[in-house]
């Protein structure tokens, strides 16, 4: 709070004093007062707003019974504040919202007295103030009463809500909304758009056309709907030729050629006119008076062998000059300039320009294709007759080379024939020691010679059945020994064709043998037959195209002296490529 406003407060205060102790007898009772006047300013003060507090003096002084006069020691707003107050029977609903204000006590405290001046009646509290009786004194505390529309809660002064109390009088077509002190009803009932609410709650039609100040165009006129109006356009007679504005004011030429309701032909350009339009021949046409339609002019008819050099082309309006092949057109559009051809590389190789054209020529070593512009290499692998080379032909530019397969070959001395290498006495393979190599033509295989159970090897491609338990027949019946052996064939090998011989060693009189492919021959590309009693044969029985490995197992049953003895061969069979 402002010292000014605190300087005109305790000024009013004295004059408040000063008019007390004219009507008061007796120093004390107007101590006492005076004590009780600046203590409730002073809580009023602490307590409120400058505002409220201008408020609260103007409704002590009136509670007091002195004039309101005494406004003119505040300075505005609070003289004013102070003077409604203090005046309008009303100025209660300008009261601060607080509920008391205490004042300090009438009088000291005498001592060992314990009167209560609030129960003997002998303060000095107003009608509007309540006697709090203290030791050795009393208080007067100011009762505010709450405006209309706000109850006293918890010691303030609250807003009542009417319409959750129920305490208000809207109707059941209205819904209650509260305000500050009071509420207002509003009506449930919500037109749509293009009606109003009247008076009596009902919904009727706006007549925008009366309402709005410029519902339709200058052209139009304004008719209402019910929820809505329409703008309709008023006529307005023109002349032929002519047609009514946009806005329906004035009438404006008719511009029959961009609109398209001309009746121009083909060939003819439409020219707008005032309120009509004319037709004119396109450049390079002419009218037919008979036919009444514009025509094509021939140039070329018209005015022979004077436009173009070489060729005349009409075309619809116009004419185009042309040259023939070998020249182009020259810069004024009808002479004809020869092309230099060889410019724009006609040749795969050479070229040579003449008048009017151009001829190819081809480098050593090439010819000149059937287009006459493209030269190529003489293949010498494919015209020659006989083979040039033992594996493949290789053509190059001029002349050619021999070439052999990628792994497994090189070139022989004289540069036509492949020769193998022989990986396994190189030691180029890669067989681990454990494996043999053995060479093919152009490769090698590493095979593994491996004695199965019950077999302890004798060398390097034989393995021998140790002995048998007594009982055991499937070992007895097991071959007694088992060799291993491998071929290489070609894939162009005769078929059929005998590929191994197997018997026994040595060999004696009345032995007899049996013999047959027990593994390994499922595409039946192998047959095994007897020659005699002691001789038996392994046939490649039918062609083997591509190159392809085999392992197949060759069983030979020897009957020597009423016994039989199997013996095994395990073929490692090759076919390798013929090319080689």
């Amino acid at each position: 709070m402002e010292p000014l406003f605190v300087v005109q407060v305790l000024l009013f205060v004295c004059v408040t004093i000063a008019t007390e102790a004219a009507k008061i007898e007796g120093g004390k009772k107007h101590l006492c007062h005076c004590k009780n006047v600046l203590s409730q300013l002073f809580m009023a003060m602490i307590l409120t707003s400058p505002g409220d507090f201008c408020c609260a003096i103007g409704l002590l002084i009136r509670s007091e019974g002195q004039g309101c006069n005494a406004h003119k020691y505040l300075s505005y707003p609070c003289g004013h504040i102070f003077l409604s107050c203090c005046e309008d029977e009303e100025g209660q609903s300008q009261s601060p919202l607080w509920t008391q204000e205490k004042s300090r006590p009438t009088a000291l405290p005498r001592p060992g007295s314990n009167v209560d001046e609030c129960q003997g009646n002998t303060h000095s509290c107003r009608p509007n103030q309540r006697c709090v009786n203290t030791p050795g004194s009393f208080l007067c505390e100011l009762q505010v009463r709450c405006p209309v529309g706000y109850q006293m809660k918890n010691g303030v002064c609250q807003d009542i809500d009417e319409c959750i109390g129920n305490t208000h009088s809207c109707g059941e077509s209205s819904v209650c909304q509260n305000t500050a002190g009071s509420f207002r009803c509003s009506s449930k009932l919500k037109c749509v758009s293009g009606f109003t609410l009247d008076s009596h709650g009902n919904c009727i039609d706006i007549n925008e056309c009366s309402s709005l100040s410029e519902p339709c165009t200058a052209g139009s006129a304004c008719i209402n709907t019910v929820g809505s109006y329409t703008c309709r356009q008023k006529i307005l007679m023109c002349n032929e030729g002519y047609h009514s504005s946009a806005d329906g004011t004035k009438c404006v030429d008719t511009d029959e050629c961009q609109m398209g309701t001309h009746r121009c032909g083909a060939g003819q350009i439409c020219r707008n006119l005032p309120g009509s339009y004319r037709c004119d021949c396109q450049t390079g046409y002419q009218y037919d008076a008979f036919r009444k339609v514009c025509t094509d002019i021939n140039e070329c008819w018209r005015f022979p062998g004077r436009l173009c050099a070489q060729t005349c082309e009409n075309t619809k309006g116009s004419y185009r000059c042309s040259c023939t092949t070998g020249f182009s057109l020259a810069l004024d559009g009808n002479n004809c300039e020869d092309v230099n051809e060889c410019d724009g590389s006609p040749c795969s190789q050479e070229c040579v320009n003449i008048y009017g054209s151009y001829q190819c020529y081809c480098r050593e070593g090439y010819y000149l294709k059937e287009d006459r512009h493209t030269c190529e290499d003489i293949d010498e692998c494919s015209q020659t007759i006989g083979n040039l080379c033992v594996f493949q032909c290789v053509n190059v530019v001029g002349s050619y080379r021999c070439s052999c397969p990628p792994h497994g070959y090189v070139t022989a001395a004289n540069g036509r024939s492949c020769k193998d290498i022989d990986e396994c006495m190189t030691g180029s393979h890669n067989c681990s020691f454990s494996q043999t190599c053995y060479n093919l033509q152009g490769s090698f295989k590493c095979l593994s010679f491996d004695c199965p159970q019950n077999y302890k090897k004798v060398s390097d491609t034989h393995c021998e059945r140790m002995g048998c338990p007594p009982n055991s027949i499937d070992c007895q019946n097991s071959p007694l020994r088992i060799t291993y052996h491998q071929l290489n064939l070609k894939t162009n090998t005769i078929t059929p064709g005998q590929i191994f011989r197997i018997g026994p060693s040595p060999v004696y009189s009345g032995d007899n043998i049996v013999i047959s492919i027990v593994k390994g021959n499922e595409g039946g590309y192998f047959s095994a037959r007897k020659l005699n009693s002691f001789t038996g044969a392994v046939y490649l029985q039918r062609k083997v195209g591509d190159p392809k490995d085999f392992l197949i197992d060759v069983e030979m049953k020897l009957l020597r002296k009423g016994t039989f003895t199997s013996f095994l061969s395990r073929l490692y069979i090759f076919i390798t490529s013929n090319k080689m």
